[in-house]
C-alpha cells in the first residue's frame, strides 16, 4: 500500500465568534483540486476531545482495508 496523507486543521476560537465554516481547497500535484470538509466541534474541553476520538475512530471505519 502507498503512504497515505491524513489532512487536517485545528483551531480554537469563542464558539459565539463562528459565523459560518467552509471547505478548505487542496491542490494536488497532478493539476487537479480536491476538497476537505471541515467540521465544527464545540463544548468543554472533555467534550471537544471526546468528540474528536469519536470522529476519528468513525472516519477510519470507512477504510477498513487500512
Amino acid at each position: 500500500m502507498a503512504n497515505l496523507v491524513l489532512v487536517y486543521g485545528m483551531r480554537l476560537l469563542p464558539a459565539d465568534e463562528i459565523s459560518s465554516v467552509g471547505d478548505a481547497p487542496i491542490e494536488l500535484k497532478n493539476g487537479n483540486a480536491a476538497r476537505v470538509t471541515m467540521h465544527l466541534l464545540e463544548g468543554s474541553r472533555e467534550q471537544i476531545e471526546a468528540q474528536l476520538k469519536q470522529s476519528l475512530d468513525a472516519f477510519f471505519d470507512f477504510y477498513p482495508e487500512i
